[in-house]
Formats: C-alpha cells, sequence, structure tokens
C-alpha cells in the first residue's frame, strides 16, 4: 500500500468517526537574521559545505525561518513508489521556509482559533484542511504587511508576491533532503528514523511537541512525521519527466499534496520522496483529520548559495 493511499484511507476513516474540525508590533519586510543553522548533535550526518551560509530567521509574527540557498536536486526516487517516478532534475530559487510545523501557539495567534485535537501551545496545529493552511499563508502576510500569495477565490498562488504561502512539491523536498541523496535525510537506515522523528513505531498514536527531535542538515524540524504537510501541488500518479526550473506542479486536479509523514505513518511513508494527497477541502466539511498540519515559505530572489545533490 502506497503512501498516498495510506492517508487517504485514514483520512475517511477519521471522518466516520466523527471528527469535528475547528471553524473555519511592526512589520518588516524581511526576516531579522538571528544565527547560521547548525546540524543536529550526535546521530545527525554533517551540514554540507554549501549549507554554511543558510540562516536562522525570526518574523515579524515571532515563527522562525531558514534561508534555504537556491540549487538543484533530484526529485523523486526511482527506488520507490509509483508515484515518486520518474526521479529527475530540479533547479530551484532560494527560498525562506519555516524551522517548524506550524505550532498551535502561533496559529492561534495569527487565527484566533485552534482546531487541533491534541491540544498544546507548542505542538503541531492539525485538523488543518489545505484551504484553511492557505488561509493562515495570507493572514500571515497581511499582518507583516506583506502582499498575500493567494487568491482565495480561484485558490490561485500569485508566486511573485513576498508574502506566505505552502510550499511547492519540489520545495518541499528539497528542504528535507538538505543536500543530501539518501532515503532520510539523516540516511539510509531506517533504525536512525526514531531520533529524528514521530511516526507510527514511536509517536503512541499522537502529535508531539515540534523541535524535540533532531533536525535535518539545514536546520529544519519534524520534516520526517509528526504530521503530514501540505504543499501548494495538486496531486498526480507521475512526475513529468525532464530537467524543471522552479516547477509548481499541475495546472488543476482534485487532491493537493502532502508530504513528510505523520505520527501515524510508517518509516516507509516518512521518506523524503514519500508522497500523500487529500481532497483540500477535507476539514471545511466538518470533519477534521489530526494528521495534517503544514508550514509556510517565502520567496527570496537572488539570496543564498548554490547546492547540488547528485
Amino acid at each position: 500500500m502506497t503512501y498516498h493511499m495510506t492517508l487517504r484511507n485514514l483520512c475517511w476513516l477519521a471522518a466516520a468517526a466523527g471528527l469535528l474540525g475547528g471553524g473555519c508590533s511592526h512589520p518588516t519586510a524581511e526576516p531579522v537574521h538571528v544565527e547560521p543553522a547548525r546540524a543536529g548533535a550526535e546521530g545527525s550526518p554533517p551540514a554540507p559545505a554549501a549549507a554554511a551560509g543558510t540562516k536562522r530567521s525570526v518574523t515579524a509574527s515571532g515563527i522562525e525561518m531558514v534561508l534555504v540557498p537556491g540549487g538543484q536536486f533530484t526529485l523523486g526516487d526511482d527506488r520507490g513508489e509509483e508515484d515518486e517516478k520518474p526521479a529527475h532534475r530540479v533547479r530551484l530559487s532560494a527560498f525562506y521556509i519555516d524551522t517548524s510545523e506550524v505550532s498551535q501557539e502561533a496559529f492561534q495567534k495569527i487565527m484566533g482559533r485552534n482546531p487541533s485535537k491534541w491540544v498544546g501551545a507548542d505542538k503541531p496545529v492539525e485538523r488543518i484542511s489545505w484551504h484553511v493552511a492557505i488561509q493562515f499563508c495570507n493572514m500571515r502576510s497581511l499582518k507583516e504587511g506583506l502582499r498575500a500569495c493567494y487568491d482565495l477565490k480561484t485558490m490561485r498562488c500569485d508566486f511573485t508576491a513576498d508574502g506566505y504561502r505552502l510550499p511547492t512539491e519540489a520545495e518541499w523536498e528539497y528542504a528535507c533532503r538538505a543536500g543530501t541523496t539518501t532515503g532520510w535525510s539523516f540516511g539510509d537506515d531506517a533504525a536512525a528514523l526514531a531520533r529524528h522523528g514521530w511516526f507510527k513505531a514511536n509517536a503512541d498514536k499522537r502529535t508531539h511537541p515540534v523541535r524535540q527531535k533532531q533536525p535535518n542538515p539545514w536546520g529544519l524540524f519534524d520534516m520526517h512525521g509528526n504530521v503530514a504537510e501540505w504543499c501548494n501541488d495538486f496531486y498526480r500518479e507521475r512526475y513529468d519527466s525532464g530537467e524543471q526550473e522552479d516547477p509548481h506542479g499541475p495546472a488543476s486536479g482534485e487532491e493537493r499534496v502532502l508530504r513528510g509523514g505523520s505520527f501515524n505513518s510508517t518509516d516507509e511513508n516518512c521518506r523524503c520522496a514519500a508522497r500523500g494527497s487529500a481532497p483540500p477541502g477535507l476539514a471545511d466539511t466538518c470533519f477534521g483529520y489530526e494528521a495534517y498540519g503544514f508550514r509556510c515559505v517565502r520567496r527570496a530572489t537572488g539570496t543564498g548559495k548554490v547546492v547540488s545533490n547528485r
């Protein structure tokens, strides 16, 4: 069973169980630099040399981000599930990405509510539909004096806007891999996953506070497990082949991409290349599912060093 089907089936199980979802300072144009990000300590691989210029930043909303340098990598995995094929080269511009999944505290501060099942200020917000995730992106943008990326009538994303949005699927996997080419960002040994993420074997069927596990080489936490993360892209069952630059995914579709696996996922479904999907309005139909969360990105044109993993 693929990760895609696993998430979908769990989604409908949650709906059948009647899990009710929730209801629907001075701004700065750029994040404020704090200090260079460092790779995790014990058990983590060293950060690639090109990641030395990666910076942690705190935005006006109080959310920490990392500047991901532009570069190229191989998206997908020809050894994985059918929807991870064909593996192909992608070139990406630099961008900022949240170091953690959006917490309940951050969501409550911006949206004024908390739809989560497992309440805790430092736990990831969950029971989030794709539609609610993009509403958060727009609200966060406006609160910081930035131009919102999403037209909430058409659901289209303006990638030229300087506000927040969901990562493209390519951006998400690039950030997750952090210059590595292995199954997980820490290597190919699934036994090490417990040090880096919350998944089926160690999560006790629930979410956990963000930033408790070791980060990947670019200082990003919980890229493997805890909650599955919405991406901007529509889902389709195979990638286009050939080299691409800043791809935005298909122009249309019925479901949106989810990445990273969750507390309820197997180790295989938490791999860098593993893919999932769900209807974008899932939680807006009054049923929420506690495995869906997200993190935000912002464009950062002309910044960052070039990296390549081959």
